[in-house]
């Protein structure tokens, strides 16, 4: 991948990460449709690691826009008078073992759909599916991010795990889920938000080391820029993913569904002959 190739799947990173359309989908489709020729090596050792190193850039966005949350979860470690966010980081942690664990477990067959175009149109279409009905059987859930039980966090966590799958929305399932617990949309997006930041984290810590081993030195600057580019086009998705979901709470969900059905129909008509 040369400089310019870099920078545009980082801005299709920060947008397709955080909003609700699958950045890994979008990862597999940016290449095909721009018609690069990365070489089966490449795709192989270094593709995944430089997707997930721009996947930092967007874990770092997440932590500058929710710092508030994150500072008030660390001092209710040490100090036991914030109850709320003593309860929130409790079910943070909590909706995070499930994808956790799965990433863990299923890591090595996953990365074999990586470069499949036809999986990840249809799995994407089928995530505009659950997007929208999911939303249809919210029935104007008010709760907010505290009022969860764990075992509502963990179902919220465990729905994540569908973007394991290149086409389903991490932001999307764990919204939809949060929506079935009964959040409210803006709460649903935030808690969303709260359980992909150390899912992010850790699987870039994870990667981090292969990248350094296995790239050159032209490799891992492109990474790095790619990164920084990522993570200032996540900061300004997830300002505009919170107003939308605090503005709509009757169909926010539809326009991304609609941009699945499209995208991934158009894929397959033409990769399916």
């Amino acid at each position: 991948m040369n400089l310019l190739q870099t920078i545009l799947l980082a801005i299709v990173q920060g947008i397709s990460e955080l909003f609700p359309v699958s950045s890994v989908a979008h990862a597999v489709l940016t290449p095909w449709a721009f018609g690069w020729q990365l070489s089966p090596e490449f795709l192989k050792q270094h593709f995944l690691p430089v997707v997930v190193l721009l996947h930092l850039g967007t874990a770092v966005a997440l932590l500058l826009y929710f710092r508030s949350d994150w500072l008030a979860y660390a001092r209710a470690i040490v100090s036991p008078r914030d109850g709320v966010a003593r309860r929130e980081l409790l079910l943070v942690l909590i909706g995070t073992v499930p994808a956790a664990v799965l990433g863990l477990v299923f890591e090595k067959m996953l990365k074999g759909m990586f470069a499949n175009v036809t999986f990840a149109a249809i799995f994407l279409i089928a995530n505009g599916f659950v997007l929208f009905f999911g939303e249809r059987v919210q029935r104007g859930g008010s709760k907010q991010v505290a009022d969860l039980r764990p075992r509502e966090a963990l179902a919220v966590g465990l729905a994540q795990s569908l973007a394991l799958i290149p086409g389903f929305s991490r932001s999307g399932a764990s919204m939809v889920a949060g929506f079935w617990a009964g959040l409210s949309h803006a709460a649903a997006a935030r808690f969303s938000m709260l359980l992909a930041t150390p899912i992010i984290v850790g699987a870039s810590v994870l990667e981090l080391p292969k990248l350094a081993r296995q790239a050159d030195a032209a490799t891992l600057q492109q990474a790095v820029i790619g990164g920084l580019v990522a993570g200032v086009v996540a900061y300004l998705s997830v300002t505009a993913l919170m107003r939308w979901f605090k503005r709509h709470e009757i169909n926010a969900m539809r326009p991304f569904a609609l941009y699945c059905w499209v995208v991934g129909a158009l894929v397959l008509g033409l990769t399916v002959r």
